[in-house]
């Protein structure tokens, strides 16, 4: 045989394996067993968080002026970055600070240590600017 037949054969051989593998492989049952437990299920009842964040996905440009939808993002990330719960708010009675190792005198929007002269500067409106034209 020369070489020339050689190819050919080899060539049709080849074309019928990919032919039969691609039937094999059709005709083949899928293998991923299908979960009903929660295919029928709307997304609602698997998590409020999902379906707060589909609410917020769906009203568009209106998302991030919306209070339930900032809510929801900031939980998603919470959730995402596995950080725990964040602590409950402090008892409105008690006063925050932004320092609270710095001792009360130094907090200067404390009345107590405020003198008893001094009174909050009042507002002042920016002078009118003529227009450039």
């Amino acid at each position: 045989m020369d070489g020339k037949t050689l190819a050919r054969i080899g060539a049709i051989v080849f074309v019928a394996v990919a032919i039969t593998a691609t039937a094999i492989e059709m005709n083949r049952k899928d293998d991923r067993p299908i979960d009903f437990a929660t295919r029928g299920r709307p997304v609602a009842s698997q998590d409020p968080l999902a379906a707060e964040l589909l609410r917020c996905s769906e009203i568009g440009e209106a998302g991030p002026r919306d209070p339930g939808c900032l809510r929801a993002w900031a939980e998603n990330r919470r959730r995402f970055l596995g950080q725990a719960a964040p602590p409950s708010s402090p008892a409105p009675g008690s006063p925050t600070t932004l320092f609270p190792s710095a001792p009360a005198s130094a907090d200067p929007i404390r009345k107590e240590s405020a003198p008893a002269g001094l009174t909050a500067p009042a507002m002042q409106a920016d002078p009118t600017r003529p227009e450039v034209r």
